[in-house]
């Protein structure tokens, strides 16, 4: 089996695990890019996602012009492809982690990249909540933040768990986009190494390690929201 492995992946051994450019170093920056970003771009998204559905003209803090600028800032940042995004931004990234490469550099982009879809995504999960569950917590006196975190959170969980999962695994593609262009992870693996040297192997395995975590992302979140939809 060892012989086998050795003649058919010889640059995938010889790559190593621990080095700069090793299979652990390249999978801790592609989890650390993906779970790190999707925090920051998850809170942001939630933010705008909530602020959206409250804000709109038949939201319980109803507010046009709130909801308008909102409204305008998640559709011109979704707007921009991700790889442009990357150039696009780099004086801002720069000015944050004084760098424009390497995986902390690339939170920056893949934050902002993934905060207006998952905004959006929010969004349509919150307003499919029944406005009857809505009405009647208002009618028992239910304060706003009542009505978000008992109402909303608890109405729309599994659907918020759902659109998380799809947002995680859009982001691996993206921290597979920006490895592409130096930021570290199985992308830059699979582009840098594997394609720019003609070494296939790598870059088959680089992408087999990119889908089976895209695997666990679906089976969990899967998981997840069909046992949130049963409570």
């Amino acid at each position: 089996m060892m012989t086998w492995i050795n003649r058919t992946f010889p640059n995938v051994i010889q790559l190593g695990w621990s080095s700069d450019l090793g299979w652990g170093t390249a999978i801790y920056q592609t989890l650390y890019m993906t779970f790190v970003s999707a925090i920051i771009g998850g809170l942001l998204g939630l933010i705008f996602g909530f602020g959206l559905v409250l804000f709109a003209e038949d939201g319980i803090l109803a507010n046009k012009p709130i909801y308008w600028i909102l409204d305008k800032i998640v559709s011109v940042f979704r707007a921009i492809p991700f790889i442009i995004l990357l150039a696009f931004i780099m004086p801002f990234t720069n000015f944050l982690v004084h760098t424009t490469i390497g995986v902390n550099a690339a939170l920056v982009p893949l934050s902002l990249g993934v905060f207006p879809f998952y905004a959006r995504q929010v969004q349509n999960a919150l307003v499919s909540v029944d406005d009857g569950i809505i009405e009647a917590a208002q009618s028992f006196g239910a304060t706003t933040f009542e009505i978000i975190f008992k109402v909303y959170f608890r109405e729309s969980l599994a659907d918020l768990i759902r659109v998380s999962t799809v947002t995680l695994i859009s982001l691996v593609g993206l921290t597979a986009m920006a490895g592409a262009i130096g930021s570290g992870g199985l992308g830059n693996i699979a582009i840098s190494v594997g394609y720019s040297r003609f070494e296939a192997d790598i870059t088959f395995v680089a992408t087999l390690l990119i889908v089976i975590f895209i695997f666990i992302i679906q089976f969990v979140g899967d998981f997840l929201a069909k046992v949130s939809s049963h409570k």
